[in-house]
């Protein structure tokens, strides 16, 4: 397998996006001729569920790659008879879930199916053109695949729409919980943050000593000059794990920390940097503050975002835009033009006199593909085209902050907590009554 449908596979399996094909016929009296047709040699049936299939060749495709991401994680896994049996009720669940969607008059509109096959084909760094290609060459139909999409987007619907009205969060629920959660508080502030070492050996001469606190100084001058902190890390730091983190040391009691270091940031907030270069016995350090909690129990991370925004028209379709955007973007990184200049000159969104500038935002701001594509993003990178709704996005984070929440943002970070922690009581319970209103038959294995 190609290694670009190989990520793309991936992609849509992790996602359970990708299940055999299904068969549906329509009299039940019919069903075992068409389904035995519609079975591959040396597959069988593991099951039916009203007029869907479970086949052999689908379980040993999902076994294979929960086994690959549990490898990838370090993760250990059940016996196989047990895992067997965990993704046969999975997928018997979904058939489920499905038929009930259909019956219910759920749909997924052409042009949201659009978008996502789009997505796949963006988040890949293909073109539709060669994603058919790619998919043709390991014989998988592209209609089939669209259909499996639509299935899989279909089955989120029905399972968000039915599952979150069977939720109910009261007032005293979330009195309850800002109690505790208050009680839990800790006094202790924590800081996250980033750092640039230049280190000094403990042997330097006085004109070594020099010239590597002058690289350190030349570093908080670009940073100060409008260079991101962390692309002057990954320019500076010798660490792949430091050039790909941007130095950051993740989240820590200030008891964690040194005490230089605490001393030396004491009055910055999230996404500040250091006006002037620190010395230790390690040598010189650049240092940011990527976050701080002073024991605030209720906070969010606030994104400052711009972004371009183009919307497909007749002359124009999406497929052409993705390919501006990527061009748009290598213009970007090389520095032949500014992400601000391009916003302003291109972009179709009410934001392009500021140069794409978005603000200080709250998660849940924005659309979620939006908003999942922002979050991920890194501060200072331009993301890949994006496809949402209203066309196609280049985006760029400029800075993150932690920002405390007023009552009603307390309270509704609240609500969402215990609608979250509801979820999988109410799913479970929807997941019961649908298995016990369908046709469920398992079928032996052939001798």
């Amino acid at each position: 397998m190609s290694e670009p449908l190989k990520t793309i596979m991936a992609a849509l399996m992790a996602a359970g996006l990708m299940t055999c094909a299904m068969v549906a016929p329509q009299a039940r009296a019919q069903s075992d001729r068409r389904a035995e047709q519609a079975v591959r040699p040396g597959d069988f049936i593991v099951a039916v569920v009203n007029q869907e299939l479970v086949t052999a060749i689908e379980i040993e495709q999902r076994l294979a790659r929960v086994r690959e991401n549990a490898t990838r994680a370090g993760q250990r896994l059940p016996p196989d008879s047990v895992l067997r049996k965990q993704i046969l009720d999975g997928l018997i669940d979904e058939r489920a879930q499905l038929a009930y969607a259909r019956e219910s008059g759920t749909r997924i509109e052409d042009a949201e199916l659009d978008r996502a096959v789009a997505n796949v084909a963006a988040q890949n760094k293909v073109t539709m053109a060669q994603m058919r290609e790619q998919l043709a060459r390991e014989g998988i139909d592209f209609a089939r695949f669209r259909k499996t999409v639509r299935e899989q987007m279909l089955l989120e619907k029905v399972r968000e729409r039915e599952v979150q009205s069977r939720i109910r969060v009261t007032d005293a629920d979330i009195e309850a919980l800002l109690a505790k959660q208050r009680a839990d508080t800790t006094a202790t502030p924590s800081y996250n943050l980033a750092q640039i070492l230049i280190p000094v050996p403990e042997n330097a001469t006085d004109a070594e000593v020099a010239r590597l606190k002058g690289m350190a100084e030349a570093a908080l001058a670009r940073v100060r000059g409008g260079e991101t902190f962390e692309a002057v890390a990954r320019d500076l730091v010798s660490d792949e794990r430091d050039k790909i983190s941007g130095g950051e040391l993740g989240l820590r009691t200030v008891d964690r920390l040194p005490d230089a270091f605490i001393e030396h940031v004491r009055g910055l907030n999230s996404g500040q940097v250091a006006t002037s270069v620190l010395r230790t016995g390690a040598g010189f350090h650049l240092l940011k503050v990527v976050e701080r909690r002073d024991g605030q129990v209720f906070s969010v991370i606030e994104t400052h975002a711009r972004h371009i925004l183009l919307r497909p028209t007749p002359q124009l379709d999406q497929a052409a835009i993705i390919q501006q955007m990527a061009e748009m973007k290598a213009q970007i990184v090389s520095g032949a033009t500014t992400f601000e200049a391009l916003a302003k000159e291109r972009s179709e969104d009410g934001s392009s006199a500021q140069g794409g500038d978005l603000g200080w935002t709250m998660p849940g701001t924005f659309v979620p593909e939006f908003d999942d594509a922002m979050a991920a993003l890194p501060i200072g990178d331009v993301s890949d085209p994006v496809i949402s709704r209203f066309g196609v996005h280049l985006i760029q984070v400029l800075e993150r902050r932690q920002a405390a929440l007023d009552a009603r943002q307390e309270r509704e970070q609240a609500r969402n907590q215990l609608r979250e922690k509801k979820y999988e009581e109410a799913y479970a319970e929807w997941n019961r009554e649908l298995r016990e209103r369908v046709y469920i038959e398992m079928r032996e294995p052939p001798l």
